[in-house]
């Protein structure tokens, strides 16, 4: 297996004041949600349905995506189907250029940042500006996002405070956040006012009304799309819920998992385009119909972006986003990386202990820890499997099946407590690089339960 992984993570882990930080940071936020979960009595039951909906939405896609496009067009949008990121980039850039858009601005979307879509606008001249945050705080500084809900969680304030005094004019050595949330608010309006098209992604599409769902804290997306009348909104179709009904099952759980929020501070509902403007809807496929046929990862198609499974995983919270070579990390990321494309991506399932905390916190129960599991046991059949591990699983397994052999082996085990160091850390134990090797017993389990068992016998005579 690659070491790509574990590379980076050495790297990330160099820093250990702010590794530590990330980890207490996202560990904080899981036990934010664990607390909202415990006020919802239903909790369980809103997940079981959750992933009910998404296993019909998914297995329906057809019928309701056909239904949504019938209801967005009524509507008054011009809905759009892209089969793959270069349709979907080339839809976007031709919209934009039939009305000569030159100045476009976004909401945060985890599908522009899978088909590329800011690189893609601006090598044809179209200048594109981050509305969220902490995208925008990325986009200044040239950085992809670490996270798919707090994508600048790896900045420090002071980091931000010297990009804004650079970029913005704010006070020298001023990093409250308050202040440069000002800053940047100020720096932001401007941009809206001056857009000439605005994009929002999609939390959810609504088959039974043509309705676009976008959660936000910070308002940017309905700020975006209030200015320009060109409109442009996208989504995977794995986004698709059947009607509002099914909705209200998701927003619940939405926030709660992904801030520890009872919801977000906006859930803003778009559905036709404004007076003598344009609303254009992109359908994205870009190998999601393809898992379909994937039975083991299915319900991969069932994740809503809540972030839960990076803000529990022992790894992604130890090693950054950055470690992962899939642009989303975490464990929702090496299942995402692994359907796209497994021989580009397969180092990230290192990342991994299968501690199955994901699959325990994800409010629609994707399997995530058991289906990394599957796709490790498929290495061997892409010619990924790591040598030195197949190696020892076989010398493992030659041991175990000869209990004479593994019996004097046990018995053996503890003269590796005398030998030199060098001759027990080297680079054929990666386990040691990291820690201590733990003291053999002078005595086998097997030698004080044959003890016990003969002694037990003797005390009942």
């Amino acid at each position: 297996m690659s070491t790509k992984h574990s590379k980076a993570a050495e790297k990330f882990l160099q820093d250990s004041k702010m590794a530590a930080w990330h980890n207490e940071t996202l560990w904080m936020v899981r036990a934010k949600r664990d607390k909202m979960s415990k006020e919802v009595p239903e909790w369980e039951e809103l997940r079981n349905k959750a992933c009910e909906l998404k296993l019909y939405s998914n297995s329906h896609l057809e019928e309701l995506l056909l239904e949504f496009e019938k209801n967005a067009t009524a509507n008054g949008a011009i809905v759009h189907w892209a089969k793959d990121a270069d349709e979907y980039c080339a839809i976007v850039y031709e919209i934009l250029n039939e009305h000569n858009v030159h100045h476009f601005i976004k909401s945060k979307s985890m599908l522009a940042e899978e088909c590329g879509l800011n690189p893609f606008l601006m090598e044809r001249g179209i200048d594109v500006v981050e509305s969220d945050l902490g995208e925008r705080i990325l986009q200044l500084m040239h950085l992809e996002p670490s996270h798919i809900v707090l994508p600048a969680i790896h900045i420090k304030r002071e980091q931000v405070g010297e990009l804004f005094e650079k970029e913005m004019g704010t006070g020298k050595g001023n990093f409250d956040p308050t202040y440069l949330t000002h800053a940047a608010r100020k720096n932001l309006r401007h941009l809206f006012l001056n857009a000439e098209a605005a994009m929002t992604g999609a939390n959810f599409a609504v088959a039974s009304t043509g309705d676009i769902v976008v959660c936000t804290n910070e308002g940017n997306a309905d700020m975006g799309t209030s200015y320009p009348k060109l409109n442009i909104a996208a989504f995977g179709m794995e986004k698709i819920v059947p009607d509002l009904e099914s909705l209200g099952v998701f927003t619940r759980l939405l926030a709660r998992s992904a801030t520890g929020q009872p919801v977000t501070t906006y859930t803003s509902h778009y559905r036709r385009p404004r007076e003598g403007g344009e609303y254009h809807i992109i359908i994205v496929d870009n190998g999601r119909s393809a898992l379909l046929s994937k039975t083991d990862h299915i319900k991969t198609l069932n994740c809503i972006r809540c972030g839960a499974c990076m803000n529990t995983c022992p790894v992604y919270r130890r090693s950054g986003g950055y470690s992962y070579t899939y642009f989303i990390p975490g464990p929702i990321g090496i299942n995402l990386g692994m359907a796209h494309d497994p021989e580009k991506y397969y180092d990230n399932l290192s990342a991994c202990s299968l501690c199955m905390s994901c699959s325990d916190v994800c409010p629609v129960k994707v399997d995530l820890a058991e289906q990394i599991y599957k796709w490790r046991q498929d290495l061997d059949g892409l010619g990924k499997a790591n040598t030195g591990k197949k190696i020892m699983s076989g010398g493992m397994k030659f041991l175990m099946e000869r209990p004479a052999l593994f019996n004097a082996a046990l018995w053996a085990a503890p003269m590796i407590n005398s030998l030199p160091r060098f001759m027990k850390y080297n680079d054929f134990d990666d386990w040691g690089k990291g820690r201590e090797l733990p003291e053999f017993a002078k005595e086998s389990f097997n030698e004080m339960w044959k003890k016990n068992k003969v002694q037990g016998k003797e005390e009942s005579k």
